[in-house]
């Protein structure tokens, strides 16, 4: 046995290096899953153990040291992403204030409800100390009375603003906004219905000259192009998607053609690869330049820095940066004479990326880029060295192009579905068909006609290249709205249980990065995960983080407390259960007494209460609901959204003052009628984005 797994581990010599992040990623998610904060003498002993280990790998056989490599490469991820988060440590605000908000602007965009969002840093609240002031706050823009002014980047604005702490889970085992608010030293965020007021012209510096550059873009471009087309281009060249509307992004996510908003790889590598095939074929009309210079490197120097501007003018978040730290390994691989695209390449971005933002691991983006990354490069690399790079190399260039051009779409939709449907619950049933009629128009038409507008540009011809770039995108709009009007276009599906995405991508990387017959172990590991994806048990019972919605598991689906109100937690919970209706749909479920201010009771499960049929569930609005209580009968569980000053006998209660301890609650059935509670806090643990009260 010994020599079979050290035949089976020398096997896998010079295929080591995509197996890097792997580590690194489980570390990082290591960290990401602890329920406490590690101490600094953890910290320290970790490292020690890392050095310990490094030791003794360098002293191991060359088949076992690879084990003892892998060890310190999950070590020092978990040690990455500890590093960083103490890193980005900054002040959250730990009450609710109304009041002055005074800032530089240095974040516009819109929120879900489209309405204008500012990210402020240089903090002042009023009467709040500097040490408890958060680095940074984001302020939704409500105001309609048409005063004030329009804030502009680097600008020094004042408000009055209701802000709050960054929010938890809505559900235990949910998205984690605390946590992404953390990485981005958000430590507060409210909204404002009062006109915004100028203190101060925009300070001059490098970060807010390139935010000012993106600005100006992007309205030039709005104005040049209409409506959504106009909002359409100013994403792909800006980053900018404040300008096109709801309706539009529903489409292009129904169709599964979103991801052509985001710059992204697609976006980066197609203008990357026109600037290379461009100036490379610039130079080789130039029988001198062609025949003497290194054409290749000179194309590729080009590229790197047509890339690196693009990354400056987008704004460099994470996916763009992802994007284009892939882009710079594949055209330096170029200067050296490597091959280009290969899984030694991603394998180098993405440990570079995971270094530099561990917390871009948890981030749909990033698993959705190296889902399909890694799966296109597999897959290609695959057919070039198989059989059927053979007979394809017989048939016309034509056919060649269609064929490719099937696959990429068909592999990057497969890789990337699950991902998005285990963090979006949606799944686009003809994602395939809208985006082999719509990527190819980002290639030939739009992405070259983008750039042609920004070498227009200093001529003020820029108008001629954003009328055909429009052209492109007229046509991807109308086809994310005719597949998003097909019966059927878009599916949902229930949220798995945490470990069913890692399990999966475990599998999938296993079977691409061994060598050897063992790699089919990784088949195993997917459908173990499609299974439990496919039994995942959803809560009986759902109570929101401050009381104000209780969610109700039945036959017919998730029963709601309330008509109106907490709207973000129904739709979030309405899409973790899979269910495509909408709250309105869910609250008459709940019953006649829907409206009423002590809701319907509701059985929660039989057996529950010896003597009884069940227990119930009440919800209790407002004061005058809490007046009208008249009490409940063991067992039963009673949720208020005001602090309950009077003890409630016998029944399980839930009011503000306890759920700023625990935060959303979950509640399962288990047979027997048993209910089994699990908290937010139970599921965050205490952590330093998520301190709870003691």
């Amino acid at each position: 046995m010994a020599q079979i797994l050290e035949a089976a581990l020398l096997r896998q010599c010079g295929h080591l290096i995509g197996w890097v992040p792997v580590c690194l990623a489980l570390g990082i998610g290591g960290y990401f899953a602890l329920l406490i904060e590690p101490s600094l003498a953890v910290w320290s002993a970790v490292a020690g153990i890392v050095m310990l280990i490094a030791v003794v790998g360098w002293r191991m056989s060359e088949a076992f040291a690879p084990l003892a490599w892998a060890v310190c490469l999950i070590l020092i991820g978990a040690l990455l992403a500890g590093a960083r988060a103490h890193a980005v440590v900054g002040p959250v605000l730990g009450w609710r204030y109304y009041g002055a908000v005074e800032g530089r602007v240095v974040g516009l965009d819109r929120s879900s409800t489209d309405a204008v969002r500012m990210t402020l840093d240089q903090v002042v609240l009023e009467d709040t100390p500097a040490a408890r002031t958060p680095t940074r706050v984001r302020v939704s823009l409500h105001d309609k009375s048409g005063g004030g002014i329009r804030p502009e980047p680097g600008m020094r604005v004042m408000t009055t603003a209701h802000l709050a702490p960054p929010s938890g889970p809505v559900e235990p085992d949910g998205f984690d906004f605390r946590r992404h608010a953390w990485f981005l030293q958000i430590g507060a965020v409210g909204y404002s219905r009062v006109p915004v007021m100028a203190l101060a012209e925009a300070e001059w510096g490098p970060d807010i000259a390139v935010f000012q550059t993106r600005m100006a873009i992007s309205e030039r471009v709005r104005a040049a192009l209409p409506n959504d087309i106009g909002g359409f281009a100013a994403a792909v060249t800006t980053g900018d998607r404040s300008g096109i509307s709801q309706s539009a992004l529903a489409n292009l996510r129904a169709s599964n053609t979103a991801h052509l908003l985001a710059i992204s790889g697609l976006h980066m590598g197609l203008l990357s690869g026109f600037v290379f095939g461009l100036v490379r074929l610039l130079c080789a009309a130039i029988p001198i330049v062609g025949l003497t210079w290194p054409v290749r490197r000179i194309a590729a120097l080009a590229a790197i820095k047509a890339a690196t501007a693009y990354l400056m003018l987008s704004g460099g978040n994470v996916a763009t940066e992802r994007a284009y730290i892939m882009v710079i390994v594949a055209l330096g691989a170029i200067l050296i004479g490597r091959r280009a695209i290969s899984l030694r390449a991603v394998a180098i971005a993405a440990t570079i990326l995971l270094a530099l933002r561990p917390e871009a691991l948890v981030s749909p983006g990033f698993q959705m880029s190296f889902a399909a990354t890694v799966g296109l490069v597999a897959v290609f690399g695959a057919m070039r060295n198989g059989w059927v790079s053979l007979y394809l190399f017989r048939c016309p260039s034509a056919v060649q192009w269609g064929v490719a051009l099937v696959m990429s779409s068909a592999v990057a939709g497969l890789t990337t579905a699950p991902v998005g449907a285990a963090h979006f619950n949606t799944v686009s049933q003809y994602g395939l068909v809208a985006n082999l009629a719509s990527v190819p128009l980002m290639g030939m038409v739009v992405i070259p006609a983008a750039v042609a507008a920004a070498l227009l540009a200093p001529f003020g011809l820029e108008a001629l290249g954003l009328e055909v770039m429009g052209l492109g995108l007229r046509w991807i709009l109308f086809v994310a709205q005719t597949v998003a009007g097909w019966q059927g276009a878009q599916g949902h599906v229930v949220t798995p249980a945490v470990w069913v995405l890692p399990v999966m991508a475990l599998g999938a990387l296993f079977i691409i990065l061994w060598q050897g017959a063992a790699r089919m172990a990784g088949v195993a590991a997917i459908m173990l995960a499609f299974v439990g994806w496919s039994t995942t048990h959803r809560p009986l019972v759902l109570i929101s983080d401050t009381g104000s919605l209780v969610g109700l598991q039945t036959s017919e689906g998730r029963a709601l407390s309330k008509v109106k109100g907490a709207g973000f937690v129904a739709r979030n919970w309405l899409e973790n259960d899979g269910d495509g209706s909408d709250q309105t749909s869910a609250a008459a479920l709940w019953g006649e007494g829907a409206q009423s201010f002590i809701k319907t009771r509701k059985v929660l499960a039989d057996g529950r209460t010896e003597g009884r049929p069940g227990a119930s569930i009440l919800h209790i609005l407002g004061k005058r609901g809490a007046g009208q209580f008249s009490g409940c009968d063991p067992g039963d569980i009673a949720v208020f959204n005001i602090a309950r000053t009077a003890p409630v006998p016998d029944c399980e209660v839930y009011d503000p003052k306890r759920l700023r301890e625990t935060g959303s609650v979950a509640i399962y059935s288990q047979s027997g009628g048993q209910l089994i509670f699990r908290t937010a806090r139970d599921a965050t643990g205490i952590r330093l984005w998520s301190r709870w009260p003691d």
